[in-house]
């Protein structure tokens, strides 16, 4: 605490005496300034204890002393030191009652204590006060560190931090949702934040912004939020709440928080650009058809991906229409976002949130991802592309059909779910839904809208089905002398774009008698499983003898 009129009131070696405004004693203390000016005003920068003997006023006119103390108590002086036996023996009682009228505590100062004691006091005090909060901010900083550190990471620094403030603390996402919140209560608090955080994140990090409070309000406190990130981009936000403005300890612990989470939220620019090349050369490898080369690179980092289906986004950012109205200011603020960084922000929050595997590759002016079919990523993707078209009124705004540019600032092509066998296929389609996309003015078109209609009415062509018995004559031939099931295996496995335990479980075999069966394939077939085209022609033939009911 700095110090305040109370505490030099009892300063043993001061001997003060109270003369006016006892209620007051409270107030802190910023400085203690000595002079005798008639209107010192313009020199006092508020907070001061002033000292004076009363030189140059008269300190016996009532309506001058009134005046005199008006001054000061507008100035913000928090009190008023008067030496007695130098120029008045005793302080004269129009100062005494002026100063009690306008409730300015006022002191008097016995002959035998100088002014540069008074002062001394409060410079030591001031000193000593600084001192506690600057070591209360260095042990906050070490719990910060120990809490970032330890197995809770930015949760239990968030906690610690809502301790230090005796108030409560709240982290954001990228996306802008609450990751953690201390003390419990404050989750529904900071909930309430949500388009106060928006407008941060907005803004270039880092960037702070101070919420004001209806003092009427039931709980009021005041609120900081804080931006996290290096970059353009903020990572998250930090919020924290207080009931009063923080003091120097306060500010140190906040500070060291804000710089503990850019560090755990942001990881280094050298490690990302090692993922971002190990997720380009795995992603070059499944569109070039070495699933299993894909495999041996992916590690720990990508090979959850490849164990289920998923799906294949591709996104690039576009110029808006040229039928749309002058941008308004914030549609400017907006457009100076990059949108592929917002959506592979988005992509990359919703994944940690349940630590689902998540490949994201820049390319040039794309973005090329690779999400697990049905997971969050892919429910965050279409999250995003509604909040796009909600916002831009894409689906009913009108296009100028003299420019083929969309009216929106991204655009999105969703595949259908495939494995690693089919990620060329599945690339393919993301590029086609990507230009029906753009065609359309839309945000996002997935690969079923395109693929609508169905071909199973066309395999009934007696060509087809004449095709189709050729191909498979021989696996029939096979599964008829008893020695195997090829043809229900096949399918299986085609079904299940060549995913290995998930095909041999609706089978109910063996991964490794699965394998074998489908070496018989490519054995009495004479050619191999992993073309594209041998894939396509087997999975065709299988739906026309099931469309002209042969099974």
């Amino acid at each position: 605490m700095p110090p305040t009129l109370a505490s030099l009131v009892h300063h043993s070696a001061l001997k003060l005496t109270v003369l006016a405004g006892e209620d007051r004693l409270d107030r802190p203390v910023r400085w203690a300034h000595v002079s005798e000016l008639a209107d010192p005003v313009p020199w006092m920068d508020g907070g001061e204890l002033l000292l004076i003997t009363a030189l140059k006023i008269d300190a016996e006119d009532p309506e001058a002393m009134q005046q005199y103390v008006r001054r000061l108590v507008r100035a913000g002086v928090v009190g008023l030191g008067f030496a007695v036996g130098v120029n008045y023996e005793t302080v004269p009682q129009a100062l005494v009652d002026a100063a009690a009228a306008e409730g300015l505590p006022l002191l008097e100062v016995p002959r035998r204590t100088p002014f540069i004691a008074i002062t001394k006091a409060v410079s030591a005090a001031i000193a000593a006060d600084q001192y506690r909060a600057v070591t209360a901010g260095f042990e906050a900083q070490r719990e910060l560190t120990r809490a970032a550190l330890g197995p809770d990471g930015p949760a239990a620094l968030v906690a610690r931090l809502a301790a230090h403030l005796d108030g409560w603390a709240a982290l954001y996402d990228a996306s802008g949702g609450v990751v953690a919140a201390a003390p419990e209560w404050a989750a529904r608090r900071a909930a309430r934040l949500g388009a106060d955080v928006e407008r941060l994140r907005e803004r270039p990090a880092p960037a702070t912004a101070v919420l004001g409070t209806d003092p009427a309000e039931e709980g009021a406190d005041r609120v900081e939020l804080q931006s996290l990130g290096s970059g353009r981009r903020a990572r998250g936000v930090l919020a924290v709440g207080t009931g009063a403005p923080l003091g120097t300890a306060e500010r140190y612990a906040v500070h060291s928080a804000i710089a503990l989470l850019t560090l755990t939220t942001e990881r280094s620019r050298a490690l990302q650009e090692a993922e971002q090349r190990l997720g380009a050369a795995l992603l070059r490898m499944l569109l070039a058809g070495e699933p299993d080369h894909a495999r041996a690179v992916a590690g720990d980092l990508y090979g959850g991906l490849l164990d289920a289906p998923f799906r294949v986004i591709v996104a690039e950012a576009a110029e808006a229409s040229a039928d749309v109205d002058a941008a308004a200011p914030e549609e400017e603020a907006e457009a100076s976002v990059d949108p592929l960084a917002v959506l592979a922000d988005t992509l990359e929050t919703a994944a940690g949130r349940v630590a689902e595997p998540l490949l994201v590759v820049p390319d040039g002016g794309r973005l090329v991802v690779l999400a697990p079919d049905g997971g969050a990523v892919a429910a965050a993707c279409g999250e995003h592309a509604r909040a796009i078209e909600t916002r831009r009124g894409t689906k009913t705004r009108p296009r100028d059909r003299s420019t083929a540019a969309p009216a929106c600032d991204l655009v999105i092509g969703l595949s259908a779910p495939a494995g690693p066998i089919a990620s060329a296929a599945a690339f393919r389609q993301a590029e086609q839904a990507l230009s029906v996309a753009r065609r359309r003015g839309r945000v996002l078109v997935e690969h079923e809208e395109v693929a609508a209609g169905s071909v199973l009415p066309l395999l009934a062509d007696d060509a087809v089905r004449a095709f189709a018995d050729g191909m498979l004559r021989a696996l029939h031939e096979h599964d008829a002398t008893g020695r195997g099931d090829l043809v229900a295996s096949l399918r299986a496995w085609l079904s299940r774009h060549g995913q290995w335990d998930a095909a041999a479980a609706d089978l109910g075999v063996h991964r490794h008698t699965l394998r074998y069966r489908m070496r018989r394939v490519e054995e009495i077939l004479g050619r191999s499983l992993d073309d594209p085209d041998v894939r396509m022609e087997l999975w065709l033939a299988l739906k026309a003898t099931t469309a002209s009911g042969q099974e």
